[in-house]
């Protein structure tokens, strides 16, 4: 159990957070917002929270169950002469992973990243970061949460200590992504795995994309919600953002030259209740949910980025209009590599 744990500084400054966590959230046009980075654009709050955790659940349907993808039990194989597993979990959110809660009777599961590996990793050692700290307390004892804004030209850990890297999510708060990869294979050990999971924030209406519409001339169906993904991507390249990232994802990795057995897989997730497909609907109901609370969560966007306060109520009203009520059927795309660092 561990009820502090440390912020990390690029110079190698270290303190502990304690149960006064103030100096580490600031609130923007009514939402909580981490202090540590300006770029990344998210809320830090309950509600943030609890949409990370339909987002998890919704990549578990879509990895069939599992938590991950590629060959990481393989690679957290104990090693004879060597230390325990080292397990970096980069831009953690609230930790989820799977963590069970008794109350009495009723039983509350929070699916915690850091965590949930901690638990099916007990010998293994986990590191969960992030930029603030909304990570539950207690936690295993193989599992500490640690404070960093990573959008940084070094990253404030040794080099080949960690056996597995994973960073979900990532790119709409790192201006520079193929320097953080870099930085991603120097801390992962020879042989070690990196796991990248990004969404793709062009929209996609009855399996056409908002580029594959544009050049067809033909309409989306989706107007409203269209029109706010575009002033999305607009806002974030505005922050140094580039949103080309998760389609670019298994040339980027490639790039670095520092790694091997790459795979590469995109996911189609649908929006909403069209899929008949009993896993697909399931993955559609989460991802509707995840929008759902997706979109007034980017108003301090909006208006941080000098839209009027009418004009950004209008554009989330009107996304939200055929989120609720869709004459096409919507969907989007993950971007999802796993591969193994040279040795």
């Amino acid at each position: 159990m561990r009820l502090n744990y440390p912020v990390v500084f690029p110079l190698g400054q270290v303190t502990f957070v304690g149960d006064d966590d103030s100096q580490f959230f600031t609130e923007i046009h009514g939402r909580r917002f981490n202090t540590l980075s300006q770029r990344y654009m998210l809320p830090a709050d309950a509600e943030e929270v609890r949409r990370s955790e339909l987002q998890h659940r919704m990549l578990q349907f879509l990895f069939g169950g599992k938590n991950y993808v590629g060959p990481m039990r393989e690679v957290l194989t104990p090693r004879e002469g060597h230390d325990r597993c080292r397990i970096l979990d980069l831009g953690t959110g609230g930790g989820f992973w799977s963590v069970s809660f008794h109350i009495g009777k009723l039983k509350l599961r929070i699916f915690i990243l850091a965590i949930d590996l901690a638990d099916e990793f007990p010998d293994a050692e986990v590191i969960g970061v992030d930029l603030a700290p909304i990570q539950p307390r207690e936690v295993p004892e193989n599992c500490t949460f640690e404070l960093c804004d990573l959008d940084q030209w070094y990253l404030p850990y040794p080099t080949g200590h960690f056996d597995v890297v994973h960073a979900r999510c990532m790119h709409t708060g790192i201006e520079n992504y193929p320097r953080f990869l870099h930085e991603i294979a120097r801390m992962l050990r020879p042989g070690g795995l990196v796991m990248l999971i990004e969404p793709d924030s062009e929209p996609i209406a009855d399996g056409k994309s908002a580029t594959d519409l544009t050049r067809s001339g033909q309409p989306s169906g989706m107007r409203g919600w269209f029109a706010l993904w575009e002033a999305y991507r607009k806002c974030l390249r505005d922050k140094g953002i580039d949103v080309t990232v998760p389609p670019q994802l298994p040339n980027l990795v490639a790039a670095t030259n520092d790694f091997e057995k790459i795979v590469w897989q995109e996911g189609n997730v649908p929006i909403g209740f069209w899929p008949k497909d009993p896993v697909a609907l399931s993955i559609g109901q989460l991802a509707w949910m995840n929008f759902d609370s997706m979109l007034p969560a980017l108003k301090p966007l909006f208006l941080s980025a000098g839209m009027r306060e009418w004009e950004a109520k209008k554009l989330i009203e009107e996304a939200h209009q055929d989120l609720y009520y869709p004459l096409v059927r919507a969907s989007s795309r993950l971007h999802i590599v796993h591969a193994i660092k040279k040795g």
